[in-house]
Parts: C-alpha cells; structure tokens; sequence
C-alpha cells in the first residue's frame, strides 16, 4: 500500500470534500425486512458519544442515532409518526425496532461512520524514533 504524501492528497482534494455519506442496508429479522442507515455526521456521532456517556441521556443515545440514521424508511415522515402516536420523534424507534435491534443498529451505524477504532489498520508493531 503507497504511502500518503501530500500530492496525493492535493490531487484528491475534491473528492474528499465531496464525499457522500455512505450507506448499508441491514436486515432486522424481527420485522422481516430491510432497513438502509446512512453514515453519521460527524456531529451526530460526537453528541450521541456524549449522550453514552452521560448517565442521565445514555439510554436515550441509541435511539437518537438511529433515529437521524436509519434513511429508509423514513422514521421521521410525519404520517408514520401520527400513526403510531409518538409524542417525541425518537419514540418511533422503540416503538418499531426491539432493544437488542436498537442497540445492534446503533452499533452499524457508529461502525459504518468511522467510530468504532477499526477504521485505521496498524501495519506493523515497529516503535520508530
């Protein structure tokens, strides 16, 4: 794998700024369906990670990531929301996914954006000075 230098950076200066969120489509098997989340921003990332870690807000963290990033369907399509009668948008979530569903999507959706440590890979175990 090549090195990264600062002329491959400059020639890929337009990509990395327009680089798209990803996507990944899950499949929850309790609904018998699929489910597509998009990669957290990373301001949704960092504030969910405060919200964890928050004892008061941490069992609200779950559900607000997949809230924001759970694209299809649309949880925050007004029609849905009435029809199940939430009174805060994020209930949606509880009210259609299970807690392991919640906690598993959750999980993706950290990992799809970068934020669970796998997204840089150690080369070797060389200390160089």
């Amino acid at each position: 794998m090549p090195k990264l230098t600062i002329e491959e950076l400059i020639k890929q200066k337009e990509n990395i700024k327009g680089r798209k969120l990803r996507t990944q489509t899950l499949k929850v098997d309790s609904l018998g369906a699929e489910i597509v989340i998009q990669e957290p921003k990373r301001e949704l990332a960092l504030e969910t990670l405060e919200m964890a870690m928050d004892d008061a807000r941490s069992d609200l963290a779950d559900p607000h990531i997949v809230y924001h990033c759970v694209i299809e369907p649309n949880l925050k399509d007004p029609t849905l929301q009435k029809e199940f009668g939430c009174t805060e948008p994020t209930d949606i979530v509880k009210m259609i996914f299970r807690p392991s569903e919640i906690s598993s999507i959750s999980g993706h959706i950290m990992e799809l954006g970068g934020f669970n440590g796998k997204a840089v890979t150690k080369i070797n175990d060389d200390i160089k000075n």
